[in-house]
């Protein structure tokens, strides 16, 4: 400890969110550089040594091999596949001094492609998997919670190459398996849920999922199994209705009312029906949205969903990748006064506001796009706007009095919903990502060109896999899983150190003691942080320091030395005990073992 670079600080970064972020920077395993920036110090590079072999020696034994590209990157490979738009503002971009275009890697999926592309040619060299674990630079609008979203970070990302869709699948189970064997040897519970493939493409994406109260993504599981992302949810959808003997729409005067609830309010006390009162779940909210697509293009969007639930930005954009999602802005309704605020109906949306247009010889197709919630099926009636101030539209027929562009999915999802395969209703619960996995299928492959000759000697193009842990993540999750008021305390088979030997008071004799039991647990193949700092650092500084970093086992040396004993802490368990000295390496040796079988 004397000659370790290390600082440790009683006090919380102003900046710490959670209990990671907070605990990793006092005991000094990371330090701050930029906002989502961390450099890494010695106990921190140790503790990320040991995740990252548990992923490499998985990789390995999934049949995995090991690569490593450059962080730095042109940029025609990813305008090949379209991603140099898709990724939008978090795509790090410079050009280098002869202002060519370049990227710092977000994912490598394109480089890995043409690796493969370069050097191999026939289905006899398929199936293959290659993996790297490296750094990647995201330009995350809020960075947040320390290592857990940062712009820099380690990350594990594998890829499979194979000839066809029996391989891929194999291929995808074989990694699903691994990621299942990295979790359950690193400690961390896990929910594998299905999920969005975002700007990655491919037919099918799960994500492993650490349930957790801090975690950023939402998910739902059922009674029956069911688990998913809540991006990933779908609607069941409710059978359509026999409209035959339902009334005709008709405008009512509602006043002051551009809030569900202050519409459900006045539909009550002025236009009461004899059935049951006016309830949210009766209205069609009409939420305008702006669409921003990656190369900067704004338009909007009008959505249609039950006045009872909000719309979900989240679901939405992954339901309109790669465009961002935002409410509209008062200068946006602006530039459109046929959309009257707290008013606005399906009148003038979609393919109502279309055909209106057709009707008065309107060129050209300047209606805004209108998309309905899956739960508004032909035969509903709602109460919705009616285009005009203090009006709205009662018992207008979903199917015979408007329609849509389609649909989409963009309400909440609540708990007690039913799940989508019928397997009961959903709890949401939150976590953090620690993996996801993808059935990339021919994205990429077919615009960068990479096939191989079949064994019939045709070109056949590969189908392909990619699968990512976030390294640095998984730290922070450890260290967020396995912590105290006091600090840290590291599962022995990720912490910097199995032993921390502490030597307290001034006699020349505990300090030669210590040493002496650091050595004899090294010859045994522990690994030892020995606190032989002497002078006026006090036994509670030590003591703190100790607890603060965290390993699982502190062994202090101090005044019971002259009764022939030590005393050996089980950081995980709060518990201490008086051990013999002559039993003390024995007995931390015995524990140790066991801690990391």
């Amino acid at each position: 400890m004397s000659t370790l670079f290390l600082r440790t600080l009683r006090e919380d970064p102003a900046d710490a969110e959670v209990a990671s972020h907070r605990l990793l920077i006092r005991a000094g395993y990371i330090r701050r550089a930029a906002p989502g920036i961390y450099s890494w110090m010695p106990l921190g590079l140790r503790v990320l040594a040991k995740v990252e072999a548990v992923v490499r020696e998985e990789m390995e034994r999934a049949g995995s091999q090991e690569v490593h590209f450059p962080a730095l990157l042109p940029k025609e490979p990813y305008e090949a596949t379209g991603r140099w738009d898709e990724y939008g503002p978090n795509l790090f971009r410079l050009q280098d001094r002869k202002g060519t275009d370049m990227l710092l890697a977000p994912t490598h999926e394109e480089m890995f492609t043409l690796l493969v592309k370069d050097l191999y040619s026939s289905y006899k060299d398929l199936p293959l998997s290659l993996f790297q674990i490296q750094t990647k630079y995201r330009d995350e609008a809020r960075p947040r919670a320390g290592l857990l979203r940062g712009r820099e970070f380690i990350m594990k990302d594998a890829y499979s190459f194979d000839v066809d869709d029996a391989g891929l699948e194999a291929s995808y189970q074989a990694q699903r398996e691994a990621y299942i064997r990295i979790f359950e040897r690193l400690g961390i519970d896990y929910v594998i849920v299905t999920a969005t493939s975002g700007a990655m493409g491919g037919s099918k994406s799960e994500e492993f999922l650490a349930p957790t109260v801090i975690g950023e993504d939402t998910f739902v599981r059922s009674p029956g199994g069911y688990a998913a992302n809540v991006e990933a949810v779908t609607t069941p959808v409710p059978d359509p209705i026999d409209w035959t003997d339902a009334p005709d729409a008709h405008v009512e005067d509602t006043p002051d009312t551009p809030t569900i609830d202050t519409l459900v309010a006045v539909a009550n006390e002025r236009h009461p029906r004899p059935e049951r009162p006016w309830t949210a779940a009766d209205t069609l909210k009409n939420v305008v949205l702006a669409l921003t697509s990656p190369t900067g293009e704004r338009s909007l969007l009008v959505v249609g969903v039950p006045g009872d639930r909000d719309a979900d930005l989240t679901r939405l954009e992954a339901a309109l990748a790669p465009h961002t999602v935002e409410p509209a802005t008062e200068a946006d309704f602006a530039r459109h006064p046929q959309l009257v605020k707290g008013y606005i109906g399906p009148g003038a949306l979609g393919p109502q506001a279309r055909d209106e247009g057709v009707a008065r010889g309107d060129e050209g197709d300047t209606a805004i796009p209108y998309l309905l919630d899956p739960r508004i099926v032909p035969g509903t009636r709602w109460i919705t706007g009616a285009d005009a101030p203090g009006k709205h539209v009662f018992d207008l027929t979903a199917g015979r009095d408007f329609s849509a562009d389609g649909t989409v999915e963009a309400a909440e999802v609540r708990e007690g919903d039913p799940a989508p395969d019928g397997s009961g209703p959903l709890e949401l619960a939150r976590g953090v990502e620690i993996g996801h996995i993808f059935q990339l299928g021919r994205k990429y492959a077919e615009a960068l060109g990479l096939q191989v000759l079949d064994v019939n000697g045709k070109q056949q193009t590969v189908t392909m896999g990619s699968y990512g842990v976030g390294v640095t993540r998984v730290m922070a999750l450890l260290a967020e899983l396995n912590n105290d008021e006091l600090g840290l305390k590291w599962p022995a088979h990720v912490a910097p150190f199995h032993v921390h030997v502490v030597a307290t008071g001034k006699d020349q004799d505990v300090f030669d003691t210590a040493e002496r039991l650091a050595g004899e647990l090294e010859a045994e193949g522990l690994e030892v942080l020995y606190d032989d700092r002497a002078g006026k650092v006090s036994p509670g500084v030590k003591f703190k320091d100790a607890e603060l970093v965290g390993a699982p086992f502190i062994l202090v040396v101090g005044r019971g030395l002259a009764d022939g004993e030590v005393e050996l802490k089980v950081r995980a368990e709060g518990s201490s005990e008086a051990l013999a000295l002559a039993e003390a390496v024995p007995t931390v040796v015995e524990r140790v073992r066991a801690a990391l079988a």
